[in-house]
């Protein structure tokens, strides 16, 4: 931990800047794209295990409660994980379904209406995997996203006292939990499903300082900025939102938009669209599996830094 944030209110200051990071990542990334959510993953990792080294600083009496609240957030965050991970991991059939139809066209320069109905059903195949897939998907948020409290702490801010205890870290705590509540939810509506209900609403945080802490200012913020895109971008309707999805869904209809006109023209003319089309559904598809196999890997290195946290506390109040 950099020395200047190597106490709890410098903890608040890292989460501060942080935020507002990812705050100015919207200039720079696609909204829900594979490298905005890289973003948001290696914020949540890095604050995870920052808390992790502020912790071990605190000399923190041992048996107390401070280690069940710590472990109790932990296991929340893996718990989310496993989640993201199985939700993730599920696109892999389809974005292979789709590659496997932007190959088969390898060595084709004419489209006749046969070759046309062939790879249109081919595509609807391919569609009706979408449409299970985000069912699939929007059935595993409803049986387990309850069980990780994804709600932002509304309550008013209560005495000082209470969040200083344990030397300040269940305010730190209080903190971690908000912030990986926001960046949870928006990991799990690019990953595996959003539905409007699903939060992003809540308001009321402007005001919230800790201790001098702008932290809560920089949360209200994200959260609006990201209320405010998925309006924009989708209009709100639920779905999986990861960039790189919705442009290869859009690039798979467009293709086969295109062969339609084949086989309703009985024409080659289309030949050249055709090609483009299909080119584009390969990049698109090719994008979307290497993006998925990143976030799969970063998700398993979250696992990683999850048990290390546990092992370095745990070891720590045991040599004591």
């Amino acid at each position: 931990m950099d020395p200047s944030f190597s106490s709890v209110n410098g903890f608040y200051t890292l989460l501060n800047h942080g935020l507002d990071d990812l705050g100015h990542s919207f200039n720079t990334h696609n909204f829900m794209s594979i490298q905005f959510l890289q973003k948001v993953l290696s914020s949540l990792c890095y604050f995870h295990s920052q808390l992790t080294v502020l912790v071990q600083k605190l000399h923190l009496p041992v048996g107390e409660k401070w280690l069940d609240e710590y472990m109790d957030e932990s296991s929340r965050l893996w718990e989310a994980c496993h989640v993201l991970k199985t939700g993730v991991s599920s696109m892999e059939n389809y974005y292979s379904s789709g590659a496997n139809i932007a190959s088969s066209f390898d060595g084709l320069h004419h489209f006749n209406p046969q070759v046309s109905r062939q790879a249109i059903r081919a595509i609807m195949g391919c569609q009706r995997e979408i449409v299970v897939l985000e069912e699939e998907n929007k059935s595993l948020m409803e049986a387990r996203v309850g069980q990780l409290s994804l709600k932002l702490d509304d309550e008013n801010i209560m005495q000082e006292s209470k969040f200083n205890a344990f030397n300040g870290f269940r305010g730190v705590l209080y903190a971690m939990r908000n912030v990986s509540t926001l960046l949870l939810m928006i990991l799990l509506s690019g990953l595996v499903f959003y539905w409007p209900k699903s939060s992003f609403c809540q308001e009321g945080y402007e005001g919230h300082i800790i201790f001098g802490s702008g932290f809560m200012v920089s949360l209200a913020r994200l959260q609006q900025r990201v209320a405010n895109e998925i309006d924009h971008q989708i209009g709100g309707q639920p779905g999986l939102m990861l960039f790189e999805f919705r442009k290869a869904k859009t690039a798979m209809e467009d293709l086969k938009e295109e062969l339609e006109k084949v086989v309703e023209f009985e024409s080659e003319e289309f030949d050249e669209q055709i090609q483009e089309k299909i080119e584009c559904l390969k990049n698109c598809f090719g994008l979307l599996r290497c993006g998925v196999e990143t976030i799969v890997g970063q998700i398993d290195d979250l696992f990683d830094e999850i048990v290390e946290g546990r092992k370095k506390l745990l070891d720590m109040c045991g040599h004591r």
